[in-house]
């Protein structure tokens, strides 16, 4: 029993040890896994962003020396207050802070968050704060976890800088948008108005912009059935600025506006319009001005035609089409510049080239040029061409076809007719100088030249007009009359003043010379040898002179001859009268048939006379003319009555038409009678027999007018002048080459001494038509 209970001790001894010795294994292990679990932990914190500060009830600290670093201090202080330093740990102001905050958080448990700087460096420290677990520091202590938040601090400066930045732009824009002068607004997702400018609200006459939201007053009408949400839906929908031109009513006018849906994705859409009634005037205006411009090139005769930036064809005007006979179907094409040189020359009108393309070429490079470029192009039907190429701000260019043809052709006729005329004034026998307003010579002939004994080399020199007379005076019978060449050469370059003169050469020549004024202000100074024509003028003036005695003695022998004849006349018309009234005895009929005979002879011959000496005394000037007022109606009949016997004898038919309208004149009675009688004798002598005569008489209040006209055998042109001619021609009695007789010459000549005219019409085998035509007054 004593071994089996000491059996029983030692086995719960060796249990008891067994148990102790596996209990201080497992304690071991314990404790093993707590420090190292502790380690884990402490490194935790060391590693940790947030390090702990422990601060007691009394004030005292616990921290690692971790925090000392991050607070620039080498020991661990033993009080809070102890945190500042001047250039380490915090700032007086933050400790205090940080102190308020702890006190608080002791005394009543409440959190908190500081942000620190610290002292002499630019590390920022984020501190939150609170009541320390009562497990971990009782009796009221504070646990603070610091956090180093420089980068953040930064970060957040950053993003607060970033934020004021845009808060100041925003505010900029803001207030730019409102002082905006076009109307701006902004609409939300669902298209409503959100915020308008001022403009927008003048536009719509609104008191505000709170108005203009809360009603939804729109700007834009709907056009054409698109509304303003409409356009703001497909600029959203399409995702890019949607752009129209309405007219719309702004302040109360209708204007042109541009307006503008710009899609702000999630933000809504933004909207603004601008006013382009202006523009839309100017381009209105811009346009007619176009137009006319246009219509005024085309009645140009200049060919224009008009490029762009590309070198297409943008105007043209009719001239440029006529030039170059280009259609305007294939104008509206609009070809390019190389184009249009290749259909010019397909028309043969470009100046020929050897090598077109390198031509083409050199023109085509008028876009760039920074000059005007200007060419003559002779084409091969003559026609000249003047080419003005000026490029143009917008990087096209003009060109200018003038057609010098006819400018051309002009300049050499004109230098043509320089020759010429240099050529005449050589070869004239007439001295010719020109010269200027101001006294020089400016042009002359070798005839000039040989007359003065002039040198050309001293010509040449264009001599003054004072200087070159004195050279010419010696030339002169009398030299001192070369003052009056220079006084008339001045007189008609100054007064415009023609004068004439002559002057007599020492070597007996004689000129006639003349200053002439020009047009141009110059003055003609000719000269012309009138030394034979001057011979000849002094023998036909005594030719002249001898004419006229033999003509004085010509009127003596016809005043003489017509008194000689006229006596013996008178006697044997009295005889012829007795015979015929049987005073010197009875006679037979054939006898008094002869009487009668010599009568009418006596009586013809007579009037010949009479006609002969008033002729004679009309041509020299000396007929009387006595006028009264005479009625041409019943002179008509009286001159008419005195052939009736001729008239019955030769069985010719007599008409008298005489109007009212003849009337009166102022007229010598008997030498009207007499002009009368002598065409109405005229007129029967020619008829002859079975003839007809008419006499036809009217008139106005200016003129009497009297034609008498008969069926005879009429006259020829030649014959015609004959019948006016003088009494010298007219002597003989009629003829074949003179049928008029001394008849017509008397009495055209009684008709213009009365201030009237006669005329004569005939034809052969038409009878004749003389006419009269007298002056009332």
């Amino acid at each position: 029993l004593t071994a089996v209970i000491l059996g029983l001790i030692l086995a719960a001894w060796l249990a008891a040890a067994a148990w102790a010795v596996w209990t201080g294994l497992s304690m071991k292990n314990k404790a093993q896994a707590t420090m190292r679990q502790s380690g884990r932990l402490g490194r935790l914190l060391e590693t940790s962003p947030a390090l702990p500060l422990l601060v007691r009830s009394d004030g005292k600290l616990e921290a690692s020396q971790r925090l000392m670093h991050w607070l620039g201090i080498d020991h661990l202080p033993a009080h809070i207050s102890e945190l500042s330093a001047p250039d380490a740990g915090m700032s007086r102001e933050d400790l205090e802070a940080l102190s308020q905050d702890v006190n608080l958080a002791q005394k009543s448990g409440k959190s908190f968050v500081r942000a620190i700087k610290v002292a002499g460096s630019d590390k920022a420290l984020l501190v939150k704060g609170g009541l320390a677990d009562q497990k971990i520091a009782p009796n009221g202590s504070a646990l603070l976890w610091i956090f180093d938040a420089t980068d953040s601090e930064g970060q957040i400066e950053t993003l607060r800088i970033e934020n004021e930045t845009a808060r100041a732009a925003f505010d900029a824009l803001s207030a730019l948008i409102e002082s905006a002068p076009v109307p701006m607004w902004h609409r939300d997702k669902e298209y409503k108005l959100t915020l308008v400018n001022s403009a927008y609200v003048s536009a719509v006459d609104a008191r505000d912009g709170a108005e203009v939201v809360a009603e939804g007053i729109e700007l834009i009408e709907t056009i054409d059935g698109i509304s303003p949400t409409d356009a703001a839906a497909e600029a959203m929908q399409r995702g890019e600025p949607h752009e129209r031109v309405v007219a719309t009513t702004v302040g109360g006018q209708r204007r042109m506006t541009h307006v503008v849906d710009v899609p702000l994705g999630t933000s809504g859409i933004a909207g603004y319009a601008i006013d382009i009634q202006e523009l839309e005037d100017a381009r209105k205006e811009q346009l007619r001005f176009s137009e006319s411009q246009r219509d005024m090139l085309d009645k140009i005769s200049a060919g224009v035609v008009q490029f762009d930036a590309d070198k297409s064809l943008k105007f043209c005007n009719l001239p440029f089409q006529r030039i170059f006979s280009m259609r305007q179907q294939w104008i509206s094409e609009r070809p390019e510049f190389p184009r249009v040189l290749d259909r010019m020359r397909e028309m043969n009108r470009i100046p020929e080239v050897r090598d077109f393309p390198e031509w083409r070429e050199e023109r085509t490079h008028w876009f760039q040029s920074k000059d005007s470029i200007e060419e003559n192009w002779l084409l091969a039907d003559g026609t000249h061409l003047r080419v003005l190429a000026n490029p143009t701000p917008d990087r096209g260019l003009l060109v200018i076809f003038e057609d010098r043809t006819e400018q051309a052709q002009l300049a050499s006729a004109r230098d043509i007719l320089l020759r010429v005329r240099t050529a005449t004034f050589d070869n004239l026998f007439e001295s010719i100088a020109v010269f200027a307003a101001d006294g020089k010579l400016n042009i002359w002939n070798h005839q000039f030249a040989n007359n003065w004994q002039l040198e050309e080399e001293d010509l040449a020199k264009h001599p003054r007009v004072d200087s070159l007379m004195q050279k010419m005076a010696g030339q002169l019978r009398q030299p001192a009359r070369i003052s009056e060449v220079r006084e008339m050469v001045r007189t008609a370059t100054s007064d415009r003043v023609q004068q004439i003169g002559r002057i007599a050469f020492e070597d007996g020549r004689k000129f006639q010379f003349a200053a002439i004024p020009l047009p141009d202000g110059n003055a003609l100074f000719t000269m012309l040898d009138i030394s034979d024509s001057n011979k000849i003028e002094q023998a036909l003036r005594e030719r002249n002179e001898a004419l006229v005695e033999a003509d004085s003695i010509k009127a003596s022998f016809l005043a003489n001859m017509s008194y000689e004849f006229r006596t013996p006349l008178t006697s044997i018309g009295g005889f012829a009268e007795l015979l015929d009234n049987d005073v010197a005895g009875p006679l037979t009929d054939q006898g008094h048939e002869y009487a009668r005979a010599i009568l009418q002879s006596v009586k013809r011959l007579g009037m010949q006379i009479d006609n002969v000496l008033d002729l004679s005394q009309s041509e020299a000037g000396a007929l009387p003319i006595a006028k009264e007022k005479v009625n041409l109606n019943k002179l008509v009949e009286q001159a008419t009555g005195q052939f009736t016997d001729e008239f019955n004898a030769m069985n010719i038919e007599v008409e008298l038409q005489l109007d009212e309208t003849l009337g009166s004149a102022l007229a010598d009675k008997k030498r009207l009678g007499q002009a009368l009688s002598q065409i109405i004798d005229n007129a029967v002598r020619y008829t002859g027999e079975n003839g007809r005569i008419l006499i036809n008489g009217s008139g106005n209040v200016k003129q009497a007018v009297i034609h008498i006209s008969d069926d005879g055998p009429g006259m020829t042109a030649g014959q015609q002048s004959k019948a006016f001619d003088s009494f010298a021609r007219s002597r003989k009695q009629k003829t074949e080459d003179n049928p008029g007789g001394l008849g017509l010459p008397l009495a055209r000549q009684l008709v213009l001494a009365h201030g009237g005219d006669l005329t004569l019409t005939s034809e052969p085998d038409q009878g004749t038509l003389v006419s009269i035509y007298l002056p009332r007054q």
